[in-house]
Formats: structure tokens, sequence, C-alpha cells
């Protein structure tokens, strides 16, 4: 057993009981729903279908970054045991949650001059950073030390792919990201956008297509341009969506169909509150291994 515990935001939006089972720890992110904190806790506290329900009947939805005092106490669990943490947060290019970690880890440097926290800044986010932490588990499982696994990651993080349509504005709108006005004729002409993740971290809008079909094929398209190995690629993808299964799984068959040695079944996952509250219902995002993103 590795002297170090693996650690991510529960912005990865995979399941708790996947993350338990590849011995993954996590700190929970909040969010606000007209004004009362709740936790992005896996859909503990809201389901997506609560969640989505109550922002669609006009609540006033907020998401909030991990403070430093969290991370002092997440952290603590495990330093005041004897035991270094590597943890990876989500992207600074869409939350401020690096900067808290890494102010956490240098006011508890003094307190356990012994041990010590990696902080890794994904570049990544929801299930594109459990893709990466997926692999940090393996990798972590065959013997790799905290340092070979902080460098991996680093060298790597850029790696992961995030191809990802909207069939519904609403809330990318009301978010600010993209105005009223192309939000109304998006919504006339059935316009989807198709967005990556910047190398930056940050999303950015590469394509608008017509209609959620075509998003679905243009998404698959991008793997067959992207991925590692091409129409060989045999790693595994993940898609996550937000109350639109159906549209998730044509995507997975779509993917299937495509990539024959594939590292098992596509898993699909529900996004979580915190990237939730910035989509709404209606987003379906593929991740996958191939070229650094640019």
């Amino acid at each position: 057993m590795p002297g170090y515990v693996l650690s991510c935001c529960s912005t990865v939006d995979l399941t708790r009981e996947w993350l338990e089972r590849r011995d993954i720890k996590y700190i929970y992110f909040n969010y606000f729903l007209n004004g009362e904190m709740c936790k992005d806790d896996f859909g503990t506290t809201n389901s997506p279908a609560e969640l989505y329900a109550k922002m669609l009947a006009g609540a006033d939805a907020k998401t909030s970054q991990v403070s430093a005092g969290d991370y002092i106490e997440h952290f603590e669990r495990f330093l005041s045991a004897g035991l270094d943490v590597l943890h990876v947060t989500l992207s600074s290019g869409i939350s401020g949650t690096y900067n808290s970690a890494c102010a956490a880890r240098d006011q508890l440097a003094e307190k356990y001059p012994d041990r010590r926290v990696v902080v890794v800044d994904s570049l990544a986010a929801s299930s594109g950073s459990g893709l990466l932490m997926d692999r940090l588990a393996d990798l972590r499982d065959s013997g790799l030390s905290l340092d070979e696994l902080a460098s991996w990651a680093e060298e790597h993080k850029g790696e992961v792919q995030h191809w990802f349509f909207s069939s519904d504005l609403t809330f990318f709108i009301r978010g600010g990201r993209i105005s009223k006005a192309a939000g109304l004729v998006g919504g006339m002409l059935k316009i989807c956008p198709v967005m990556d993740v910047a190398p930056d971290g940050s999303l950015a809008v590469r394509e608008k297509i017509r209609t959620k079909a075509k998003a679905e094929k243009r998404v698959v398209e991008k793997m067959v341009e992207l991925a590692e190995g091409g129409l060989d690629y045999s790693g595994k993808c993940f898609i996550c969506q937000s109350e639109c299964e159906d549209d998730a799984r044509e995507v997975a068959r779509r993917v299937e169909e495509t990539f024959p040695k594939l590292d098992g079944h596509v898993e699909i996952f529900p996004i979580g509150a915190t990237i939730g509250v910035h989509t709404g219902p209606g987003t379906v995002a593929l991740f996958f291994w191939g070229q650094k993103r640019a």
C-alpha cells in the first residue's frame, strides 16, 4: 500500500460508489439554491431531476468553490494519520479551487513538516477529470510513488479530450455564456453548440450544429479525429449527461459501434450539481484519451 492517498473534488462527476471502489478520496463542493447552501454530494441532497426541476421553476442557483479552510480539514485527516496526499482539483480555468487547495497546502506545511500535500490542476472538468482519476488510480495500484504519479499527471492531463453539446441553451444564456439574442436564434433554429475544454482548462464553443442528432454524430466524429490510435482506440470512454440519458445512450451506441477495441463498454454518469448549475438539463459530454488539447 502506498504511503499516500489519491484525492479529488466531487466535481469529477462519477459516483460515490465508483470512487470508493477505486479508493479515491474526495472533497465536496457546495452550491446555493435560493441562498441555501447545498452539498454537491453525488445527488444525495438534490437528485439531478430535483435540481433541474427547481432551476426550471426559477430557483436562483449559484456555485461556490471549496475554501482553504475546507481543504485544511480534508487534508489534515490524512496528514495526521501519517499519509501524504496527491490531490487533483477541478480546472483552474473554471474554478478558483486550485488556489484554495494550494493555500491549504502551504498553511499545513509548517504543522506537518514531515508530510506532503501535492496539488495538481487537472485542467479538466466533470467526468473528464474523472477519466484522469481512473488512470491515476491504475498507475497508483501499479506501484508508482507520489512524485511519479504527480509527474505523470502533469505530463498527460492535457490528453483527456472533452467534447460536449447542449440541446437546451436556457442556462448557458442565464449564466452569460451565450447572449440572449444568440440564444433566441439558436433555440428557433434548434442549434446545439459543440464545445470542448481548451488547453488552459476553460470552456470553448467550437461549432454550432443544427439539430441534436447532428451534434450527437459530430462529437463522435471528433473522437475519430482525436482519439489515441484513431479508430483503433483501446482506452476507456466516459459520457456524462444532465437529465438526457437517452441522448447519452445514443452517443454511447455510436462510440461502441465506431470503436470496436474500446476498453469495456462506455460508462455513463450523471452530471453533478456544480457543473449542472451552469449547463442545466440537456447536456451530453464525451470523454476519451487522445491528442493533447489545442
